[in-house]
């Protein structure tokens, strides 16, 4: 390959390869999309052969296309260990952090982030949020240097460290009729209409699995892609759901009802990942501890609202 090739059309081609589209890479890297295909041609021009092809909405990679990417991602992983060998030699003075987060966890990932960037200043951090998909498949690349999840995979050989508690309660409009009960029985709850995160969802794994142990079923009324949507839903009386109590940070008092509910919250945790194998960067292995030591998240109190739900977990 000619030297005219440069970081950045590799960083954009990576981006693609890995994202499946050229919308989404524009988005990640912050350009335009006229930006990206111009980039993406001159790359072409340089390689001389195609590097992916386009079969519907979706963009595949060629032969050629697949050996450019692995071959970016090694250059990538040198220039990282580069990176990794001067921030250790330098301690925390400079250096840089790539996480990668679950939808969910963008309710407190940013401001912890933001408070360990505060106290290392000369630390570069990048953030990037976005469905446990595509995380999965960042994570068995090795593209990032923690991941943040709320069910740690079971595919991928990873080092998995519970950071904060992550309860799971039950949500309904204020108004609704069961909002000032106390101890809902299991069978009560599932005779009401459920909106459901998508299956595959961990949240939605862990209360189906509390209602299977207890021999009953929930039949969704809608599914919805994101917890915005959710609550949504929920405040126009389509049906309960139950989500991270994280999912109530910014909300007002009494905007959501938390139900008195048998068998919740349900514990889980959130966790930070990285794969098995791995040596972690100094600066990661500082935000890692950093994580521990802000630890200690408490559950949410049934029958209370959503500011003070927020207020019991929404700080780890």
């Amino acid at each position: 390959m000619r030297h005219h090739t440069t970081f950045r059309q590799l960083e954009i081609f990576e981006a693609i390869a890995r994202l499946g589209s050229f919308t989404r890479a524009s988005e990640e890297l912050y350009l335009t999309q006229p930006t990206v295909s111009m980039q993406m041609k001159k790359l072409t021009d340089i390689v001389g052969a195609p590097l992916v092809e386009q079969v519907g909405k979706k963009v595949l990679l060629t032969e050629d296309g697949r050996e450019l990417a692995q071959a970016s991602r090694d250059i990538f992983a040198i220039l990282d260990r580069y990176t990794m060998a001067v921030a250790e030699r330098q301690g925390l003075e400079r250096g840089k952090l790539k996480l990668m987060a679950i939808t969910t966890a963008s309710y407190f990932a940013p401001r912890l982030l933001g408070e360990f960037a505060k106290l290392h200043p000369g630390i570069d951090v990048s953030l990037r949020v976005t469905n446990k998909e595509q995380v999965l498949a960042s994570m068995a690349d090795n593209l990032d240097d923690l991941y943040l999840l709320g069910t740690p995979p079971e595919e991928i050989d990873v080092i998995a460290t519970p950071i904060m508690d992550n309860p799971i309660v039950v949500l309904a409009a204020p108004g609704h009729p069961l909002a000032q009960e106390k101890r809902i029985s299991l069978e009560r709850l599932a005779r009401e209409p459920w909106v459901m995160r998508e299956a595959g969802s961990g949240t939605r794994k862990a209360i189906e699995r509390l209602f299977h142990e207890h021999g009953l079923e929930i039949r969704p009324r809608l599914e919805l892609g994101s917890n915005e949507a959710i609550k949504q839903a929920i405040l126009a009386d389509l049906g309960i759901s139950a989500l991270s109590c994280h999912a109530l940070t910014l909300h007002q008092p009494d905007q959501f009802a938390v139900l008195h509910a048998q068998g919740f919250p349900i514990q889980r945790h959130w966790y930070a990942v990285y794969p098995a194998g791995r040596q972690i960067s100094v600066v990661a292995r500082a935000f890692l501890d950093f994580l521990l030591t802000q630890s200690g998240g408490s559950s949410c109190a049934p029958g209370r609202g959503g500011a003070y739900c927020a207020a019991e977990c929404g700080k780890p």
